[in-house]
C-alpha cells in the first residue's frame, strides 16, 4: 500500500494545500487551468510541500496524461516513450523532478517538444533554478517559488486525512490529541509529506498496540506521546550546498549590517547547524570590513583573531568566538566608506579611458628612464617637515576625483574625516600655489 501522502495526493487544485499565491483564486495557476492555455513551468522549495501535489492536480484538472520522471535516474528512452505517448494521444503533462540534474543529452532531446507543446513540462526541484538549471530550459518555463506549508494548512491537510474514508484513515475513528495535533504540524516544518507520514506511522503503531493489549480500538485514541514516537523531530533544513544555505548567509550579513544582535544569532546558529565553518569565518571575515570597516577598525581585527580561533578550535567549540565576534560587530558602529571608495576607483579604471601615471611617478630604475622623463621631477616626501610634500600623484584627467568619503560614525572615523579633508585641501593649495609659478 502507498504512504498516505501519496494516496491524499489531490486530483484538482481544490484539494491542494497552501499555494494560494499561486493557485488560489484569480491566481497565475489557476488562471493558466480554467484558461486551458497551460505553459511549462518549474515547481521549486523545500521537499514536501506540494511540487508533485500541484503538477498532479494540473493534470486532474485538465485531465491530461500525467506521467512522472526523475532527471537523475531515468533514461532519454523513458523521455522518448512518453513523448511517442504525447504524440499518438495528445498533450502530456510530465512532472520532472530534480530537474537541475537534467543532463545535456535529455535537454537537447526535451527543448523541441517543449517548443511544439506536445509535453507541458512541470519541473520540480529544491534548487534555485535561477542558478541550478540551463537557461535554455529555465528561458522555456514559467519558474514560480512554493512556500512551506503553513500550521494551518498543515492542520486542514491532516484533519482532511482522518476524515476520508477512501484514502484516507477514516476507517479507524482516530481521535487526535490537541497537544498531538499541534506536535505534528509544528514539528513538519512544512514539510506536509513527513507530517502525514507520521500521522499514518503513529495511528497505525497504536492500532497494534491496542490489539496486542486486547484493548478497545473504536475510537483510537492518538495521543502526544505516539506522535513523538513517530516521527524524527524535524530541524531546519540547512544543506550547505543547497539554496536556502545562500538565503541564510544573506540574512546573517543583513542582521549584523542591521546592528540586530539577536537574529544575528539566530541566523548563525542556523550556520552552525549546517556544519559550514568555512562559510562563517569567511563572511564574518567579510561583514568585518566591508559593514562595520573605519568606523571602528579594531573590530576586524577582533574578528580575525575570533575566525582563527574557530578554525583553530573547530565545532562544537568554534561556536563561543564566533559568537563573540557576531555580537562584537552588530553593537559596533557601522560605515561602509571603504567599500564604496574602493568601488568608486573601479569604475573609473573601468569607464574612463586615456588615464596616464604622472612621469614622475613612474618607474626609473633603468637605463633610459631619464631620457624618458620617467621619475624626474618626483619629490621624496621624508625630506620634508612632517614627511609630507604638495605634488600631484593622480592621473591629470582624474585630479578632481574624490572615492573617499568618509561618513563620521565614530570618533575613529571623523577623526580619519578630518586628516583626509585636511590633506586634500593642503594638496590642492600646494598644487595650485605651484602651477602659479609657470
Amino acid at each position: 500500500m502507498h504512504p498516505l501522502a501519496y494516496r491524499m495526493r489531490p486530483t484538482n487544485l481544490d484539494q491542494v494545500v497552501g499555494q494560494e499565491h499561486l493557485i488560489g483564486p484569480g491566481k497565475i495557476i489557476r488562471r493558466m487551468v480554467e484558461a486551458k492555455l497551460l505553459t511549462s513551468m518549474i515547481l521549486y522549495g523545500p521537499p514536501g510541500i506540494g511540487k508533485t501535489s500541484i503538477a498532479s492536480a494540473i493534470a486532474g484538472s485538465t485531465k491530461y496524461a500525467f506521467r512522472m520522471l526523475n532527471a537523475a535516474i531515468d533514461t532519454k528512452k523513458k523521455l522518448q516513450e512518453v513523448a511517442l505517448e504525447a504524440k499518438m494521444s495528445g498533450t502530456v503533462i510530465l512532472l520532472l523532478d530534480e530537474i537541475h540534474r537534467l543532463d545535456k543529452t535529455k535537454q537537447d532531446y526535451l527543448l523541441p517538444l517543449l517548443e511544439s507543446g506536445q509535453i507541458i513540462l512541470i519541473g520540480a526541484t529544491t534548487e534555485n533554478p535561477y542558478i541550478a538549471i540551463s537557461p535554455a530550459i529555465r528561458s522555456r518555463c514559467q519558474i514560480f517559488e512554493l512556500k512551506p506549508v503553513s500550521v494551518d494548512d498543515a492542520k486542514k491537510a491532516v484533519i482532511r486525512a482522518l476524515a476520508d474514508d477512501i484514502n484516507g484513515l477514516a476507517q479507524y475513528h482516530v481521535q487526535l490529541s490537541d497537544d498531538a495535533l499541534d506536535l505534528l504540524v509544528n514539528k513538519g516544518n512544512g514539510d506536509l509529506r513527513t507530517t502525514l507520514n507520521a500521522l499514518e506511522l503513529a495511528v497505525l503503531s497504536t492500532k497494534q498496540e491496542k490489539l496486542a493489549k486486547n484493548e478497545e480500538i473504536d475510537p483510537l485514541i492518538v495521543d502526544l506521546t505516539a506522535i513523538e514516537n513517530s516521527m524524527q523531530l524535524r530541524s531546519q533544513q540547512f544543506d550547505r550546498n543547497g539554496d536556502g544555505h545562500y538565503d541564510l548567509i544573506s540574512a546573517f550579513q543583513k542582521s549584523i549590517r542591521g546592528s540586530d544582535t539577536d537574529a544575528a544569532l539566530f541566523y548563525l546558529a542556523c550556520l552552525i547547524e549546517s556544519g559550514d565553518l568555512v562559510a562563517i569565518c569567511r563572511r564574518l571575515t567579510v561583514i568585518a570590513y566591508e559593514d562595520i570597516g573605519l568606523a571602528n577598525p579594531a573590530a576586524a581585527q577582533h574578528t580575525f583573531i575570533a575566525v582563527q580561533a574557530a578554525q583553530t578550535l573547530g565545532f562544537p567549540e568554534a561556536r563561543i568566538p564566533l559568537a563573540n565576534a557576531v555580537i562584537e560587530l552588530c553593537l559596533s558602529p557601522k560605515s561602509n566608506s571603504a567599500i564604496t571608495a574602493i568601488d568608486r576607483a573601479i569604475a573609473d579604471v573601468r569607464n574612463k579611458k586615456n588615464i596616464n601615471v604622472p612621469n614622475s611617478l613612474k618607474d626609473g630604475h633603468y637605463s633610459g628612464a631619464k631620457k624618458l622623463c620617467h621619475s624626474v621631477g618626483y619629490i621624496y616626501p621624508h625630506d620634508y617637515p612632517g614627511d609630507w610634500i604638495a605634488q600631484q600623484y593622480l592621473p591629470t584627467s582624474l585630479l578632481d576625483a574624490n572615492y573617499f568619503i568618509p561618513k563620521g560614525n565614530s570618533k575613529i572615523e571623523e577623526t580619519l574625516k578630518t586628516q583626509y579633508y585636511r590633506l586634500k585641501k593642503m594638496q590642492k593649495d600646494g598644487l595650485n600655489q605651484a602651477n602659479s609659478k609657470y
